[in-house]
């Protein structure tokens, strides 16, 4: 059974089980989320087809992570201005690991295992001579 939703203004294509990277959701790691725009549900019963939506359709998701993407460099000149700038931009993210999906009472989900949280670096020790 897979699902397309929408979330940031974009459509993903998910089934139970998978992790999706989507744009910032104000929630905590770990968190339980629905999204609830679900465009088209697909399972053992055919094909349903939302207008705009899926009436009951839901996907059930947990927040794994808040995360930020890779650096965009940007760049501003004016010529014989002697004005040049630079910036550099990283977009939030969060990642999803989907569930369930399905309608109304019917959800397919999985079993999902408890997060570990995220282990802090420790600095490297400092080589002793002896």
């Amino acid at each position: 059974m897979y699902a397309i939703v929408e979330t940031g203004g974009k459509q993903y294509k998910v089934s139970a089980g998978e992790r999706i990277l989507v744009e910032k959701l104000d929630a905590e790691n770990g968190a339980e989320i629905v999204l609830d725009k679900v465009l088209l549900l697909s399972g053992a019963d055919g094909i349903k087809v939302g207008q705009p939506y899926v009436p009951d359709a839901k996907v059930l998701a947990k927040v794994e992570d808040q995360i930020l993407g890779p650096k965009i460099r940007g760049f501003k000149y004016k010529a014989k201005k002697n004005m040049r700038r630079r910036y550099g931009h990283r977009q939030p993210y969060t990642t999803l690991l989907i569930t369930g999906v399905g309608v109304g009472d019917k959800i397919e989900t999985i079993a999902v295992a408890p997060a570990e949280p995220r282990k802090e670096e420790e600095p490297a020790a400092a080589p002793t001579e002896a």
